[in-house]
């Protein structure tokens, strides 16, 4: 073997090593366990593992209360996504049109809500919802905000409100890279500001939106941390309210090969989507 590739071997070796402890060990011990059932001689008999096939995914598939889940979040992605990476982009071109002084400060300020914990931004948004806690009672006197009609988009609230800054230093670190000479030649042509964010600002950073918009398809389908806060101030949200908490509360029975069944579905949907998303875009993209 060359020295090159001795070099290359040397440092791909690192991230292999715990890609696979960390990434693709656990997947395939969690495809395993799907595999198998629990089985019990008697009432009071010793639990045993036994190969059970795909006994464990027919009950995944014939489990209404999860696929209700998934349409449940499905239903949140497509209308907070959207909201969510519409602000982050409003945020990051205001910041990149030179309106904003002090941009520093407000991209510091924008991103600050990221850095606060899931949990830790679901309880304090727990509190602020709830009509006895809360120092808006105005508000959440009149309007229920943890009902059953309200709660998904109470959440939907909270997660903008984490990782609309996020997204926004991912697409304004986009505008950042785009070449000077392109804005020029735009001011030549007699462009002002919106047309020039419209047409050549947005188009430029479109790979940035795309990469923002696959991770919150995946961060959609994977909603934990909300749910499980919101299920001790709401009796609306349920153990099986989304796929994760689902996944979750059956874990905790235990029943860890059926959770585990759980799991290798959801993450099949994940990747489903994903792919999907990717590839209309890319046909999009092409014409």
């Amino acid at each position: 073997m060359k020295a090159p590739k001795k070099a290359l071997l040397f440092f791909i070796l690192p991230f292999g090593l715990l890609f696979t402890a960390f990434y693709l060990a656990p997947i395939l011990y969690a495809i395993k366990q799907s595999l198998y059932r629990v089985e019990r001689t008697g009432t009071f008999g010793p639990a045993v593992e036994v190969f059970g096939g795909l006994t464990q995914y027919q009950r995944v598939f014939a489990d209404g209360p999860f696929w209700e889940s998934i349409g449940r979040v499905l239903l949140f992605g497509i209308v907070q996504v959207p909201v969510m990476l519409g602000l982050a982009l409003f945020l990051a071109l205001l910041l990149d049109s030179g309106l904003v002084k002090g941009r520093r400060f407000f991209r510091l300020a924008f991103f600050v809500p990221y850095a606060v914990p899931g949990v830790v931004a679901a309880i304090m948004w727990g509190f602020l919802y709830s009509p006895s806690l809360s120092p808006f009672d105005a508000v959440t006197g009149n309007v229920d905000l943890l009902s059953a009609d309200l709660v998904l988009w109470s959440m939907a609230n909270v997660v903008t409100w984490v990782y609309v800054g996020y997204n926004m230093l991912i697409i304004y670190s986009s505008l950042l890279a785009i070449p000077q000479e392109v804005y020029e030649a735009a001011r030549i042509d007699g462009a002002g500001a919106i047309r020039t964010a419209w047409a050549i600002k947005i188009p430029l950073v479109m790979p940035a939106i795309v990469l923002t918009t696959v991770f919150s398809i995946i961060g959609t389908l994977q909603l934990l941390a909300e749910p499980q806060v919101f299920r001790t101030f709401s009796s609306a949200v349920t153990s099986t309210y989304t796929p994760n908490l689902t996944v979750y509360s059956t874990s905790s029975i235990p029943n860890f090969n059926l959770a585990a069944a759980f799991s290798v579905v959801l993450a099949l949907a994940t990747c489903l989507l994903s792919f999907a998303f990717l590839k209309v875009t890319q046909r999009g993209g092409d014409k």
